[in-house]
């Protein structure tokens, strides 16, 4: 069976045969936004999924700077920011941080780095959000034009392994850091610090996880329920394992649609007579 064979409609995922969603953790670019831009309507699915109560949690691999915001502009209970290095939460009295364990600042590792990338990839650039990044080093390929090739993308990746460095390919960037951290790892120790679930037990079967990439993989490997909005076929031959469901709509559209069958499913189950 083929990743397009195993990628089946949202429609089939049955609320009512599980229990409550208690948290939601999701991508952001091009699984919350279209082409850069957080509609209104998928920021609407953030405060409808909010004002029901279940937590929402942003993961992504944009710099700290904009975590900061996300934390506290945004209605979500937190921010997974640069592939898991950081996480930060809104608290009445101070900003709740995080940074992964033995974690340091490299900036001329990560310099040196920069330049063998632009040195060896012509056409490669930094993105257009590295000046707000602490620990992570990003190569833009296809937020800001000229698009780079597959080939293009691929020399970049040989280049920050040569370097010893992690790397990972979203749908803009790839995202190279030095050290053992990545989403995943962030992910269950803001689940366990800032939401008192055990993502590895029976609450990881009160927990989503919603994206559209390849470096989604490991949340979708992890988690019991995992979703990819509908751009994630473009990605059929680089996901393993792919998510469980996917949307009919694309991007923040596909975000929207999730967030309908989940508070649906949650207003099903709180009728008389619905399955418990």
């Amino acid at each position: 069976m083929d990743v397009t064979e195993r990628l089946r409609p949202l429609a089939r995922w049955d609320l009512a045969r599980g229990p409550p969603i208690r948290a939601v953790f999701t991508d952001v670019d091009d699984t919350l936004t279209d082409a850069g831009l957080l509609s209104g309507a998928a920021y609407q699915a953030l405060w409808d999924l909010h004002d029901a109560g279940i937590a929402v949690v942003a993961v992504t691999g944009r710099p700290a700077g904009w975590c900061d915001l996300i934390a506290r502009q945004w209605p979500v209970a937190g921010v997974v920011g640069e592939n898991g290095a950081l996480a930060l939460a809104r608290d009445p009295k101070k900003l709740w941080q995080r940074t992964a364990a033995g974690l340091e600042a490299a900036p001329q590792r990560l310099q040196e780095l920069a330049e063998a990338i632009l040195r060896e990839v012509p056409r490669a650039r930094l993105a257009a959000d590295q000046p707000h990044r602490r620990f992570d080093l990003a190569i833009d390929f296809a937020e800001d034009e000229p698009k780079l090739s597959p080939d293009e993308v691929a020399q970049i990746v040989q280049v920050f392994h040569r370097h010893g460095a992690r790397a990972k390919i979203s749908s803009i960037h790839v995202n190279g850091w030095f050290g053992d951290h990545d989403k995943l790892s962030m992910i269950r120790r803001f689940a366990e610090e800032r939401l008192d679930l055990d993502l590895t037990g029976p609450d990881g079967r009160r927990c989503v996880y919603v994206g559209d990439s390849p470096n989604d993989a490991p949340a979708f490997a992890a988690f019991d329920l995992s979703v990819g909005v509908a751009n994630v076929r473009d990605f059929k031959d680089a996901l393993d394992p792919p998510p469980r469901y996917v949307t009919d709509r694309p991007r923040g559209g596909g975000f929207v649609e999730f967030a309908q069958h989940v508070l649906a499913g949650s207003r099903n189950m709180r009728q008389p007579g619905s399955a418990p």
